[in-house]
Order: structure tokens, then sequence, then C-alpha cells
């Protein structure tokens, strides 16, 4: 797998976490555990990308 297409693939999963983590904040009661998991994860591979696109 080349670059960018590692790239589009980070991109995607980073918007699936984020559609994740909005339907659970809108939830009555968010799991505030599965919110964090989601977040960190969502950095994680906000951070890869970066790396990505500076190489």
């Amino acid at each position: 797998m080349n670059l960018q297409s590692r790239l589009e693939a980070l991109k995607g999963r980073h918007a699936s976490l984020e559609s994740q983590i909005t339907a659970e904040d809108r939830r009555p009661q968010p799991d505030m555990a599965a919110l964090s998991r989601l977040k960190l994860e969502k950095l994680r591979l906000k951070e890869e990308m970066e790396r990505i696109r500076t190489q």
C-alpha cells in the first residue's frame, strides 16, 4: 500500500470515528469510557496522518 492510499484509508477511518463520537455524545447518557477510547483512537489517526503528510 503506498502512502497516498494509506492516507486515504486513515481519513476514512477518522471520519467514521467522528460519526461514532457524535452518535455516542448525542445519547441521553453517553458512555464516557467509550467516548474516551474513540477520541484517543481519532487522535492517534490524526497524528499518523500528519506523519505521512510530512514525509
